[in-house]
């Protein structure tokens, strides 16, 4: 294993690190900052000094063990495998597995990792690009996982097109924030649908028309689209067709009713049953952390097509705050967690 032995700023010294842990499922309340060892990495493994991670949905679910159907998954049955909580990461790497061949000790890097609100956390190769010059380590810690998931649901899912009108449901929030900016990049006409005090925000990010959901229907007669990406909206799915032209696609991302065993995925299922029988392409997806997606997701953020939308920044002893303050939903855009002062 290569360890860093020769780089301007020295990291943190000792085998010794502050992370926020969590021994088990529940609220904020059972997450904790300790003093803990620094992890141990594998072959297809690098060990990075965070500066930077991003706050998710996922971390919540991770957190509070709901859906059930995630520990099913292998992430722990009854307490979470993983003692230290974050995915989303940016810093530099300081020690490399042996067989690791496109990262050396000094690359700065972002990607997803595994227990990241830590001063250093272990990632597979396969899911880390290098941090592009032009971009903070906050903004690419931002944007790995709800980057990756709105390109998908635009490309992979959505198939958009230039000169589309794309409707974004949830356009302030942080796959919603990147699917306006992607889908612009792309080509596309968008309307981005939020409530009234995130407006302006979603103006910002280069939406062509906003909804305020507060006060209007997505489904209003005025305008139909061609492609709606909903990320994990409350709308009924009759709601969202006939917001759909004839040949529309409908992406759903996300579960939406809180449902304890599946995540409320209802809505989905009932959307894939329907869709062969419609001539309106009706579907839904999980993200996969691909690498070609990471990568595609970099080059966007070094060509400054797409940013990450940074609304509040945390330390790593107000991650419990942090995660209220998303599931409150009174973050917009994307919160980052700063692991280096």
């Amino acid at each position: 294993m290569q360890t860093l032995n020769d780089r301007p700023t020295e990291p943190r010294q000792g085998t010794m690190m502050r992370a926020v842990t969590q021994h088990a499922y529940g609220s904020p309340d059972v997450l904790d900052v300790a003093v803990i060892d620094r992890p141990t990495i594998a072959g297809d493994e690098v060990l990075i000094e965070v500066e930077a991670a991003g706050l998710d949905r996922g971390v919540w679910h991770l957190l509070t063990g709901k859906p059930y159907l995630i520990r099913l998954m292998g992430f722990g049955l009854t307490k979470p495998k993983n003692p230290v909580a974050g995915m989303d990461v940016a810093g530099r790497v300081v020690a490399v597995g042996d067989d690791v061949t496109r990262f050396a000790v000094g690359d700065e890097v972002f990607g997803i990792g595994t227990g990241t609100y830590a001063e250093f956390a272990a990632a597979k190769e396969a899911k880390l690009v290098h941090k592009p010059d032009t971009v903070t380590y906050e903004q690419a810690a931002a944007s790995p996982i709800s980057g990756i998931t709105a390109l998908q649901a635009l490309t992979t899912h959505g198939r958009v097109e230039a000169g589309q009108h794309v409707l974004v449901i949830g356009a302030s929030g942080g796959v919603g924030s990147f699917a306006v900016q992607l889908a612009k990049a792309l080509g596309a006409s968008v309307t981005g649908v939020a409530s009234t005090g995130k407006l302006d925000a979603v103006r910002a990010l280069g939406a062509d028309h906003v909804i305020d959901y507060t006060r209007q229907d997505i489904d209003d007669g005025d305008t139909r689209y061609d492609l709606i990406v909903d990320t994990g909206g409350r709308n009924a799915l009759s709601r969202l067709r006939r917001a759909l032209t004839p040949r529309g696609t409908l992406v759903i991302v996300g579960g939406e009713d809180g449902d304890s065993l599946t995540g409320g995925i209802g809505r989905q299922l009932r959307a894939a049953l329907l869709s062969p029988f419609v001539t309106q392409r009706l579907t839904f997806f999980v993200s996969d952390e691909s690498l070609d997606s990471l990568r595609e997701l970099a080059e966007h953020l070094s060509e400054g097509t797409v940013n990450a939308a940074i609304g509040r920044r945390f330390t790593l002893d107000e991650v419990p705050q942090a995660l209220r303050a998303m599931e409150s939903g009174a973050l917009t855009g994307k919160a980052v967690v700063t692991v280096t002062p």
